[in-house]
């Protein structure tokens, strides 16, 4: 296909045109100098034949999405956003470099750094779905460089809100990094299938091409479609990445939403389990915090706020893709300190003085009641800190096609427990917060798995090992 030359870039008050960035299918982006206060910035300016009252819309949500999202030290700063003089809006943003989408396709890069991109990126997506929002298009190329060599996340150009995520509305695919859900038109994004994208995005950057790309073969469109449907990626192939990294990867890669991880946060726990494994420190996950994430697009218009008690992006639509339980910490619901603030915060409004006897019966009660909320406190804190670790019991397996859909009850592993699923010798073991567990076979197989819980280090016995059998 021929390249388009490049529009003409826009006069903008109080900013001097310096070259042409790069262009791309709705917009091109320009370096600038901003006259006051001086410093270069990158404009991205909406082309004139595509620009309608929809794409306005659009693109004043992006704007809006990005400012309010661009504290986050992994998201690309937007400074302001206008509409020049001949009709076209745009946006300044920080100036950043596109140099990782090209060095990971001509240099190995370390694992060390790959982990350390991988864990701040992932902060940021983990934040923007906190306040709401899938980014929808997270690829090597929408990963740049501040100046300082910080990786930032640009390009919200087609985000969705999680409340309108499963609108069939049409969205540009980049094939390599979507998900076999995405591909197949069954959603248009969910947070799984960003746990997906962002794990094809961390593969590309270690094996220095996309999950599903063969060297020397067919990589158009339809192969890779095809491949990404069967799902069964390449191994990375880097000795120096151990297998924990591989294994993970291969999870995020399934075909099954189900088989993922949960959410982006689970992943980069996972992360963070490498660099320990690695002998590395770990690199910091940068969330924001549940008040920041409530709050955050509060200001925007009304398609791109998320209300209270918003559930999670719907499940990938087909007969084997059942909905999973929202992660933990998605949801309207306050936090557990939050919610006993509010109870003891109580405002009263006081009409006149208590009599004596009234007023003494009152101390009374409540003297008796800070007793029994004492005592409470006691028992919940001896149990909290009891190092006795429970056992999981009683699994049922549900079998569908080609899929066994494992669940059991909640023991109770606490705050910092998790489950360890062993399905074999010859199979990696899972760890996860989850507790169901979904397996694709093949027709005849059998798969069993045992569950163990760990907490701070501790586990618990193992459970009995449940198994079933895939009709041949």
């Amino acid at each position: 296909m021929e390249r388009r030359l490049p529009s003409q870039p826009p006069v903008l008050p109080g900013f001097s045109h310096v070259r042409i960035l790069g262009s791309g299918g709705f917009a091109d982006v320009f370096l600038y100098e901003q006259n006051l206060p001086r410093r270069q910035v990158a404009v991205k300016v909406m082309l004139n034949e595509v620009v309608n009252d929809h794409v306005r819309e659009m693109f004043q949500a992006e704007a809006n999405l990005m400012a309010q999202l661009s504290s986050h030290p992994g998201i690309l700063t937007v400074y302001q956003a206008s509409v020049s003089s001949d009709g076209r809006p745009y946006l300044v943003m920080e100036l950043c470099s596109p140099t990782l989408s090209q060095r990971y396709r001509v240099e190995r890069i370390p694992v060390a750094e790959v982990l350390r991109i991988a864990i701040r990126i992932g902060s940021a997506i983990e934040t923007a779905h906190r306040a709401g929002v899938l980014h929808r298009d997270i690829k090597p190329s929408n990963i740049l460089l501040t100046a300082y060599g910080h990786p930032v996340l640009s390009d919200f150009g087609i985000a969705a809100t999680l409340a309108e995520s499963d609108d069939r509305e049409a969205v540009g695919l980049s094939i390599p990094w979507s998900a076999p859900e995405v591909l197949a038109d069954q959603t248009a994004g969910t947070i799984t299938s960003e746990v997906w994208a962002f794990a094809a995005t961390v593969y590309s950057l270690l094996a220095g091409r996309s999950p599903f790309e063969i060297a020397g073969g067919d990589n158009s469109s339809a192969a890779l479609m095809s491949r990404i449907s069967r799902a069964k990626p390449q191994p990375v192939g880097r000795p120096d990445a151990p297998p924990t990294l591989e294994r993970m990867l291969m999870r995020a890669l399934s075909r099954s939403p189900q088989n993922r991880q949960s959410s982006l946060l689970e992943l980069l726990y996972e992360l963070q389990t490498v660099e320990s494994e690695l002998a590395l420190s770990q690199t910091a996950i940068e969330v924001a915090v549940d008040e920041w994430a409530s709050t955050a697009v509060a200001d925007l218009e009304e398609r791109t706020v998320v209300r209270a008690g918003a559930s999670r992006a719907g499940a990938a639509r087909g007969p084997r893709r059942r909905r999973r339980a929202a992660p933990e910490h998605s949801g309207g619901s306050a936090s557990p300190e939050r919610a006993s603030q509010a109870r003891g915060t109580g405002s009263v409004t006081r009409t006149g003085a208590l009599p004596r006897r009234t007023l003494s019966l009152v101390i009374a009660a409540i003297a008796a009641a800070t007793i029994a909320v004492a005592v409470i406190a006691v028992v919940v804190a001896v149990r909290a800190t009891s190092t006795d670790v429970p056992t999981v019991t009683n699994i049922s397996a549900i079998v569908t096609d080609d899929v066994v859909e494992f669940s059991w009850a909640n023991p109770g592993i606490g705050d910092t427990g998790a489950y360890r699923i062993s399905m074999g010798r010859s199979q990696p073991e899972v760890q996860q917060r989850d507790s169901r567990f979904v397996i694709d076979g093949e027709p005849g197989e059998r798969l069993c798995i045992v569950v163990t819980v760990t907490r701070a280090g501790s586990s618990g016995a193992p459970s009995a090992e449940k198994c079933a059998d895939i009709p041949g």
